[in-house]
């Protein structure tokens, strides 16, 4: 039986009941939740970076804001508030749309 021992998606355990398999699972403490999503979140920038077609990088961008939703809620925030927090920060520094690259600043 293959050990994966990762954070997945809350549907997964359904969907390997259903394929006959069996599995083990368990409920993760707040402090090991929040340490798995974030080391999941660098697994999908991960696959972000080694995605070799848009749609392939879209997906896993999905995935990206999936746990940016889920790493909002277990600071005690929502989505809706990070967004404003980006809003203010492209308000006061602007984004990243005109591909700006700094490359030196003189003392």
């Amino acid at each position: 039986m293959p050990t994966y021992n990762k954070l997945v998606r809350d549907k997964i355990p359904e969907i390997i009941a259903a394929s006959g398999k069996n599995f083990t699972t368990e409920t993760l403490t707040q402090e090991d939740y929040i340490k798995e999503l974030q080391k999941k979140l660098s697994e999908e920038a991960d696959e972000y970076f080694e995605a070799s077609h848009v749609d392939q990088a879209l997906g896993e961008l999905a995935d990206i804001l999936e746990l940016i939703h889920a790493l909002a809620q277990v600071h005690g925030s929502t989505f809706d508030q990070i967004e404003n927090i980006r809003q203010e920060k492209v308000e006061n520094r602007g984004g990243f749309a005109e591909k700006i690259f700094l490359k030196e600043v003189e003392d």
